[in-house]
């Protein structure tokens, strides 16, 4: 009686789970069709390869379907281009001075410390994005624009450099704690056997455990660049919204996602092209996202297939 009792709550747990996952892969469906069928209204008024490789982006003009389309550019590749460039500077504070403190804090800090910090640590990571979007806004960007003059280098008020910064610091704490996690996931006796073999603490860590921890850091490394693409009020506050086709760091800049608040803010038409350039933006960044954790995931493949 209590094992046909246990396989029907079993039963009833596996269905709750069918349900649940069958709920997310059906919203996941849904979004991606909203977006699509918006974007796909948005190319029969706009031509798509004008979109791609346009290097021109003003949607300025609140357009409707009677008027005419050529009077506005949506080239996308200058808001792109700032996405990427917003994200590199991210990701260019995030990964080593994360990947740096997971290590010291696995291997280098007493239980005492590890237990107080990375807790404090994860409590950053959940402070609001506006924050530091203020934080950029009244510190870091006029400290940029102060220290760059001094070496008569002139900084836009708004530029790339300071949201990219703070964007970083920002995902600090999510790359630590996910790293400090993977290293901490390596079975000790790989670490016992490295130091048994004359290993030095330091030759341990870089030659056994990082190559082992490889697959779940560069896993944590794709959602922290997920997590950059898809920041909106940082670039808003403090990279501007001016679409420029410029690798300059210093410059002013705007970002895919910062493009599609602007885009949305207030009372809009839906027949509109500057309305639907949006989901065009929100459909193309999904798709680079797609492609870039396609990659990601079978460069994760490869390593567990080398040190699994």
């Amino acid at each position: 009686m209590n094992l046909r009792l246990r396989r029907k709550i079993e039963s009833a747990g596996v269905l709750v789970l069918s349900i649940t996952a069958g709920i997310g892969i059906l919203i996941t469906i849904a979004v991606t069709v909203s977006i699509l069928f918006e974007a796909m209204r948005f190319f029969d008024l706009v031509n798509p390869l004008d979109f791609l490789f346009g290097t021109s982006w003003n949607p300025q003009m609140a357009m409707t379907a009677e008027q005419e389309v050529g009077s506005s550019s949506f080239g996308s590749v200058p808001v792109f281009l700032g996405t990427l460039l917003i994200t590199l500077v991210a990701m260019t504070v995030a990964v080593p001075l994360g990947i740096m403190g997971a290590i010291n804090l696995s291997f280098y800090s007493k239980a005492k410390t590890r237990d107080y910090l990375k807790p404090i640590l994860e409590v950053l990571a959940g402070v609001p994005t506006v924050v530091y979007g203020y934080f950029a806004v009244i510190f870091v960007a006029p400290f940029f624009k102060y220290f760059f003059a001094s070496f008569g280098i002139e900084v836009a008020s708004e530029s790339a450099l300071a949201a990219g910064f703070v964007m970083g610091i920002m995902i600090i704490p999510f790359v630590l704690s996910l790293t400090d996690d993977a290293l901490n996931s390596v079975p000790q006796v790989l670490k016992d056997g490295a130091l048994a073999l004359g290993s030095t603490k330091s030759e341990m860590i870089k030659k056994v455990v990082l190559p082992a921890a490889t697959p779940s850091i560069v896993g944590a490394l794709i959602l922290a660049i997920s997590r950059a693409v898809g920041e909106t009020m940082i670039v808003v506050m403090a990279a501007g919204l001016i679409a420029k086709l410029t690798f300059n760091p210093l410059d002013s800049v705007t970002t895919a996602t910062a493009q599609i608040v602007t885009l949305l803010v207030g009372d809009q038409e839906f027949n509109s092209p500057k309305t639907l350039a949006a989901f065009a933006l929100a459909l193309t960044l999904f798709v680079v996202t797609f492609i870039f954790n396609i990659v990601a995931l079978a460069v994760i493949k490869n390593y567990k297939k080398k040190y699994g």
